[in-house]
């Protein structure tokens, strides 16, 4: 019988609590957790099986694999590269896998970094927000080695439904700049749509139904059509959180010479929601911008 890999998950936010207790529930892994804020890893260890590390040297000397899923790109800064971070403490010959979503140039310094130190780097983006996330159901894309990827199959399979390959290391990160570029330009479409119907006084159920069984269906219409009628934003995934992705889509966008000016556009309403207090509404809150800007 071979032996069972040693899996660490760092960081049990909104996304990573329920991943790693996806994690845990499996019994091909010896599976460790560890998060900054100790209260938090010790609320996971009293509802899921799995060893709670108390620090991060503990976390990751042992680990066949270590899976981060943090916040921002200065979040895996200090988890990684800090006095306290985990770098040196990394096993020669294991893998990281990356689930946060940062910019293309971090996750191209964290291959090199950890190359260096002959560790394998996949940067692995996920699409799905928190309910994905608890469901076991996330859509993953991934930047890196194939066969790396593969032998990991079983690990990310546990909280996915699927897994892509996109090409070489950072190309995980540009499928998620795309992903969310995209979710930006839905929810303003969408917004628009709904505004307008209300001025109109049709019956939004109906059209709800009849539209999202056509060509104008989309997850944001079937999942916060309803919800954004009723002006309820509490559902996910945080204002503050799209505004950090949509800033690293439009850094990057610099570099390529793409001009994004939709996208900008809605960055600067999701600002402007921040400023009006909405930092931690859902992103479907983008229809509220008219109506606070009046």
């Amino acid at each position: 019988m071979s032996k069972k890999r040693n899996v660490t998950f760092v960081g049990l936010g909104t996304m990573g609590y329920p991943m790693a207790g996806h994690l845990s529930g499996s019994e091909l892994f010896n599976v460790s957790v560890f998060n900054r804020t100790s209260e938090k890893s010790s609320q996971w260890g009293e509802e899921y099986e799995g060893r709670v590390a108390l620090t991060i040297e503990d976390a990751v000397k042992d680990a066949d694999v270590v899976i981060t899923c943090t916040g921002r790109d200065e979040d895996m800064m200090e988890i990684v590269f800090s006095d306290v971070g985990m770098m040196p403490y990394l096993k020669k010959g294991s893998i990281f896998i990356d689930h946060t979503t940062t910019s293309f140039k971090l996750a191209k310094h964290l291959n090199e970094a950890l190359k260096s130190k002959n560790i394998a780097f996949i940067d692995a983006p996920v699409s799905g927000g928190e309910a994905g996330a608890i469901n076991g159901v996330l859509s993953v894309m991934a930047g890196g080695d194939p066969d790396i990827l593969d032998s990991c199959d079983s690990i990310i399979k546990t909280y996915s439904k699927s897994i892509t390959l996109m090409g070489e290391s950072g190309s995980g990160q540009l499928a998620k700049m795309v992903n969310q570029i995209c979710i930006a330009g839905l929810l303003q479409g969408l917004s628009e749509g709904l505004l307008f119907a209300e001025s109109e006084n049709l019956n939004m159920d109906k059209l709800l139904s009849a539209i999202s069984g056509g060509a104008a269906q989309s997850w944001q219409m079937v999942n916060r059509g309803k919800t954004m009628h009723q002006r309820e934003f509490d559902f996910g995934f945080a204002i503050k959180w799209m505004v950090k992705d949509l800033g690293y889509c439009l850094d990057q966008a610099e570099g390529n010479n793409t001009k994004l000016a939709f996208t900008q556009e809605i960055y600067d309403r999701y600002t402007n929601l921040m400023d009006k207090g909405h930092t931690y509404s859902d992103t479907s809150a983008l229809m509220m911008f008219d109506e606070l800007n009046k």
